[in-house]
């Protein structure tokens, strides 16, 4: 989560220790081996009668008699499998918003047939994930310490003991960077990428990106901020670290960083301003979380957001600090940032 909020730990205090991998009594081991698995490689397939292996982002590799069939996952991480036809049986991590309905994190999945173990930072069910009997355990990682996203610091140990795990590292790299781990996972948990909608969501992605590095060609003086909203403190992005913004910078988007020195009580990823400073920096289009956890644009009635530039003339868009990572999903994030250049007027 590249953003901290005011009702939980600080970034630096969740991702502090590093995540350790356990070992299920009734599956086989998750070793350090530095061989090269026939799974791990991009686009490679497993049969689903299995074995199977994938080589994770920590340099550890799972390796099962069979093909995983009862599958745990981030929320994030069960929506991109499931644009690849991959079903999970199980999920931890923002859900169902408080209506009941799917959390903008849950993508397409039908939020009514998952077995939810936890819906909000510090929870899992344990023992609900034990009757699950998983084969594997999912998630994304915000650190170079292993740290398994959503998977809480004081019982990582008990869950571990349950089934191996997968990490997929989204943290200092480009977004192309994970999708194509996720693809690479997808294919060896027998999904087929040859698929035409998976095919044409990849060239869709590769379409939408042309079009953001025109459009930023195009507009090399528009400045955007990346920004989140919480009640009492307005956050803003550096592009080092995010996956997202990242990618965006290299097609050539100008945007707001915010000086190391500025950073670092964000972890580095974040500076942290009173909504009295919230004009520091002049920017002409705003990107904000679009995250439960955040409060979105219409909510926001401080009187400082609404002078700015960039809000009065109606170029704020949404942003997905965690993407989902299927290419079909991605699609949409540049094409909405790729508009709204095309659009955009120069107004900080």
């Amino acid at each position: 989560m590249p953003f901290a909020r005011a009702t939980h730990p600080t970034r630096r205090g969740i991702l502090a220790a590093g995540g350790a991998i356990g070992l299920g009594a009734a599956l086989a081991a998750c070793g350090d081996d530095k061989g090269k698995d026939a799974s791990s490689g991009p686009g490679s397939t497993a049969a689903k009668s299995g074995p199977w292996s994938f080589r994770d982002d920590r340099g550890q590799s799972v390796k099962l008699d069979r093909v995983p069939a009862n599958i745990v996952a981030f929320t994030g991480v069960g929506a991109a499998l499931y644009d690849y036809g991959v079903q999970v049986k199980g999920v931890f991590g923002p859900t169902t918003t408080k209506d009941g309905k799917a959390d903008v994190q849950a993508g397409d999945m039908d939020v009514s047939k998952l077995t939810v173990l936890g819906n909000t930072w510090g929870q899992f069910n344990i023992e609900k994930y034990a009757s699950l009997a998983p084969d594997v355990l999912i998630s994304t990682m915000f650190d170079n310490a292993g740290t398994l996203w959503y998977v809480p610091e004081e019982s990582k140990k008990k869950i571990a003991q349950l089934a191996p795990s997968v990490g997929i590292s989204v943290y200092d790299r480009q977004l192309t960077q994970p999708l194509q781990r996720m693809w690479d996972l997808a294919g060896s948990l027998g999904a087929d990428m040859k698929a035409a909608r998976v095919t044409d969501a990849r060239k869709r992605f590769e379409a939408a990106a042309a079009r953001l590095r025109a459009a930023a060609k195009a507009k090399p003086g528009i400045r955007v901020m990346a920004g989140s909203a919480s009640d009492q403190l307005f956050y803003v992005s550096g592009t080092d670290l995010s996956v997202d913004l990242e990618y965006f910078k290299s097609l050539g988007v100008n945007f707001v960083e915010p000086p190391a020195s500025a950073k670092k009580q964000g972890g580095g990823w974040y500076e942290s301003l009173s909504w009295e400073n919230v004009d520091k920096y002049p920017a002409d289009i705003i990107m904000m979380d679009d995250r439960t956890s955040a409060i979105q644009p219409a909510g926001i009635t401080k009187p400082t957001w609404k002078k700015l530039p960039a809000v009065k003339a109606g170029q704020v868009i949404a942003r997905s600090p965690e993407p989902i990572l299927s290419y079909a999903k991605c699609v949409p994030l540049l094409t909405t940032l790729a508009e709204a250049l095309e659009k955009a007027k120069k107004v900080s």
